[in-house]
């Protein structure tokens, strides 16, 4: 196991137990995104090499509108990975790619969708059935099921209605639905997260989905999922769905379950991340990762 720290410092390595070769490689993926990638990525890059477990690779795509050329030398090679992580929402992969990618997922490959990910490609039917549900791009009851739970059940809502909403960002209580699988092993069955957009309605073909996690959404009043693992082919998937910016990824509760859930995906199992750091959110109380150095992004002033 991998100790944890009260304190990161950006990009240090606080747990060394693994030695290089015996580290997980993670592929990132950034370059769009209707959120601050720039900003994120080196949250999601801290997060995973800190915990001793993970050394990390960060693949920018061609910048938005970018002429066909320029994505011709974007073809990052998935084999190479343990775990892809995405922290991409934009235009189309070049089919190639989107071959690439699906064949690496089939053949047992590892893939975490973070926050805004899940927003991507809605005519890709592959990628859908890997995230499960997502949210906006005219998602909608074609494109499957709103998913929820309710007294511990789970929810499949086939309604006409639009896929994705959120309402003003806030902190919430996460509550654990299924306290046996490796990611939320040993968590506490609520905690306090940062303030972040709580996602709703979402939708999808939700098929090979179980719900980890979950959020009382203030809009439907529904415990919406942010927390989900899912298989496609051989392969693994993690989905969360916290993560809008900077101040809600340095949150110790969002730092443990991603760390969890890449692990996971890469090997089915969370031995390295596995342990529940000191400093976890309590049901009261939001805990803060403090990363040196890093250009923080300011949280929103509440609307009036």
């Amino acid at each position: 196991m991998c100790p944890k720290s009260l304190f990161v410092g950006a990009f240090t390595f606080i747990a060394l137990s693994a030695s290089a070769a015996d580290r997980l490689k993670v592929l990132i993926i950034d370059g769009q995104n209707n959120h601050k990638w720039d900003i994120t990525t080196p949250v999601l890059v801290n997060a995973l090499d800190s915990s001793g477990a993970f050394t990390t690779e960060v693949s920018t795509t061609p910048a938005k509108g970018s002429p066909a050329e320029a994505w011709k030398d974007w073809h990052p090679d998935f084999a190479q990975y343990s775990a892809v992580v995405s922290n991409y929402n934009g235009e189309p992969w070049p089919e190639a790619v989107r071959l690439a990618f699906d064949a690496y997922m089939k053949n047992g490959g590892g893939f975490v969708s973070v926050h805004a990910a899940d927003n991507s490609f809605p005519e890709w039917k592959e990628y859908n059935q890997m995230i499960g549900v997502g949210g906006w791009g005219k998602r909608n009851e074609e494109s499957g099921p709103w998913l929820y739970v309710k007294d511990g059940k789970l929810f499949r809502d086939t309604s006409k209605g639009n896929g994705g909403a959120h309402g003003q960002q806030h902190e919430f209580v996460v509550e654990i639905q299924n306290t046996e699988h490796p990611i939320t092993r040993g968590l506490p069955p609520r905690w306090l997260h940062a303030k972040d957009e709580l996602y709703s309605r979402l939708r999808g073909p939700a098929e090979n989905i179980e719900i980890l996690a979950t959020a009382k959404s203030d809009l439907t009043s529904e415990n919406e999922p942010n927390l989900m693992v899912l298989s496609y082919g051989k392969g693994r998937v993690f989905h969360t769905t916290l993560g809008h910016a900077d101040y809600s990824m340095l949150d110790r509760g969002f730092y443990e379950t991603f760390q969890r859930g890449t692990e996971w995906v890469a090997t089915g199992d969370t031995k390295a991340t596995g342990d529940v750091p000191v400093d976890f959110p309590t049901a009261e109380k939001v805990s803060v990762v403090l990363l040196d150095g890093h250009p923080k992004q300011s949280a929103p002033a509440p609307k009036k």
